[in-house]
């Protein structure tokens, strides 16, 4: 089965495939989820999945890309982003400050795209300690999968700096306030040599995805793997498509965010006129960047998608700034952002189907 490469056949296969599966393996977790002893770390896992089923939805069109192994595919996708789902859970909802706290949760992270890495004791920081083997089954689900993966040792070093990326973000948007800010841009410091001309809050929109991580994976699935390959790959996804994805994210929950008192980077642009051409920006270069790929057209459909499913979620309506933000990149996307904006509603509201 080859990746898709029109709208036609990349919307039949989400919805014939990639969602069917992604609720079978959801639906495996949500049962060990509800089986987990302690109260808190119940909640907090059970709410992830179902508040955040989506971000499992969206990941998992990736696993297109290893052609017949997607189920394979799309089972990493899941648990992995699952795992994701669930620190940012017990991160955000948590009373603890505590960097050496967030910091070996998401360890687990990293474990999990090591292949024979022992997990650790992922809550000593924590009050709730008895997961019931919950996270610990995650990150041996993910290891199982990429122990198999042909091009694995290609693919390595790079899901370990995307890893890493990811894991130094969490653990600094969660300490004290007055830590943050501060934390993160001495983090930008350290790392913006090599990088293209961005702000601090931007590198750490572009840290802040997953979908690097889980477009090398898809693609490690097939024996002529290259390391050029795997280089473009990343280098095409970290910062340009990772960037666009949270940033158009953090559009969004602006509002959200600022009654939380959470870290928003899109707050951060200058005025409203620099946001929406920084978002300009980084949506040109995701295209520009992925044009040399293999199945260009499917990683354009998705950078396409991501306007139409991010401008057409309801919270846009509740804003005024952002509606005036999305009448002036709605077409960025062309037909198929407007596809994806014009379905998004109905695509989240179908109930799931059994995995074909």
């Amino acid at each position: 089965m080859l990746p898709p490469t029109s709208l036609l056949t990349l919307t039949t296969k989400i919805f014939l495939h990639v969602r069917p599966r992604v609720h079978e393996y959801l639906k495996q977790w949500i049962e060990r989820a509800a089986r987990i002893p302690s109260p808190e770390l119940q909640k907090q896992a059970l709410a992830s999945i179902r508040s955040k089923t989506f971000h499992c939805e969206g990941g998992s069109i990736y696993g297109l890309l290893a052609g017949d192994q997607y189920p394979e595919a799309i089972r990493f996708i899941v648990a992995y982003q699952t795992i994701s789902d669930y620190l940012d859970n017990l991160c955000d909802r948590s009373t603890s400050l505590n960097p050496d706290d967030f910091r070996i949760l998401h360890a687990s992270m990293r474990h999990a795209l090591t292949p024979g890495s022992i997990p650790s004791d992922y809550y000593l920081y924590r009050d709730e300690q008895d997961d019931g083997g919950y996270l610990t089954a995650l990150v041996r689900t993910c290891q199982d999968v990429l122990a198999r993966l042909p091009a694995y040792h290609l693919i390595a070093p790079y899901l370990h700096e995307l890893a890493d990326y990811y894991c130094d973000l969490q653990v600094y948007k969660h300490v004290s306030k007055e830590k943050r800010i501060p934390l993160l841009k001495a983090w930008f410091d350290m790392k913006r040599e090599g990088l293209p001309a961005m702000e601090w809050y931007e590198f750490a929109a572009c840290s802040g995805s997953t979908v690097g991580i889980f477009c090398l994976v898809a693609q490690a699935f097939h024996q002529d793997c290259t390391d050029l390959l795997v280089q473009k790959i990343k280098k095409a996804y970290f910062p340009w498509v990772q960037g666009l994805h949270i940033l158009l994210d953090y559009l969004i929950d602006q509002d959200e965010d600022g009654l939380g008192g959470d870290l928003n980077f899109c707050s951060h642009y200058q005025d409203h006129q620099e946001m929406v051409s920084r978002i300009t920006h980084f949506y040109t270069q995701a295209n520009l960047s992925i044009a040399s790929l293999p199945y260009a057209n499917f990683h354009r459909m998705i950078n396409q998608g991501l306007l139409g499913i991010y401008f057409a979620d309801q919270k846009v309506s509740r804003q005024k700034e952002v509606r005036k933000a999305v009448r002036e990149m709605i077409f960025l996307g062309g037909g198929v952002g407007l596809f994806f904006y014009l379905i998004c509603s109905l695509y989240r509201r179908m109930p799931a189907s059994k995995a074909a």
